[in-house]
């Protein structure tokens, strides 16, 4: 149950210091900033996370992703900065601080 409940605290702080950080740098702040099509996809690593696979093959860690967006295979739109001298635990993909993303048509 302690094991459970650090999961937990540790879970928010990275949430917490990750949000401050995203809204430190808005788009117009000297950046790399990235946009396009994609899809959401789940990874299986580090415990299960959703990613971004971009439709150029660029593999994307969004640090904010809504909750509604937690969608296997989703197709997307989406915009966002890939913030400097910030890693995940995660391991895959670049980091992505999202500042618009919305579901495509589906076919």
């Amino acid at each position: 149950m302690k094991t459970a409940g650090l999961k937990v605290i540790v879970a928010i702080s990275v949430v917490a210091v990750t949000l401050v950080g995203c809204s430190l740098f808005g788009p117009d702040e000297a950046c790399e900033c990235v946009s396009g099509d994609g899809m959401i996809v789940f990874v299986q690593l580090e415990g299960g996370f959703y990613g971004i696979v971009a439709d150029d093959g660029e593999h994307y860690d969004p640090l904010n992703l809504p909750a509604e967006f937690w969608v296997d295979s989703l197709r997307v739109y989406f915009e966002g900065k890939i913030p400097r001298g910030v890693g995940t635990f995660h391991m895959w993909g670049k980091p992505l601080c999202l500042f618009r993303i919305h579901r495509l048509d589906q076919p």
